[in-house]
């Protein structure tokens, strides 16, 4: 009797980059950035009230050496979805998007900004279960 390995495949139709960007004195931009292979997206932060997908969430530690200021905001081409047959929608993006998060240091200090960000991504014959990423950012 001959004994059979399998792995499974895990799939990651997205991958994420992590960068910090100095904006002015004591500020500065938080880019977490999302590359999304072809046929594949990922949901927005907001979504419309018919929405039956888990929003993209991106969070971040407390630090006492800094504030963030406001949520983080998106920058990509997002697209409006709906479905009639479903009666839902979903507000999404294909190929990239890339979520900025302002913050606002309380001193001159070196730190890092640690989170994670939630996510969902979809192609039209499946959708995959939510993920969580974790990063870490100098502020420098």
């Amino acid at each position: 009797m001959m004994g059979f390995a399998s792995q499974a495949q895990v799939m990651s139709p997205v991958t994420w980059s992590f960068t910090s960007k100095k904006v002015a004195d004591k500020t500065y931009e938080i880019h977490v950035t999302a590359n999304i292979q072809s046929g594949w997206h990922l949901y927005s932060q907001t979504q419309p009230d018919d929405a039956v997908v888990n929003p993209t969430e991106v969070l971040f530690k407390a630090n006492p050496l800094f504030v963030l200021d406001s949520k983080p905001k998106e920058t990509g081409k997002m697209e409006l979805v709906k479905d009639a047959r479903l009666g839902i929608s979903a507000n999404q993006y294909s190929g990239s998007v890339d979520f900025v998060q302002k913050i606002k240091l309380k001193a001159n200090v070196k730190t890092t900004a640690v989170g994670s960000i939630e996510f969902q991504t979809c192609n039209d014959k499946k959708c995959l279960p939510p993920k969580k990423v974790d990063f870490s950012v100098a502020l420098q």
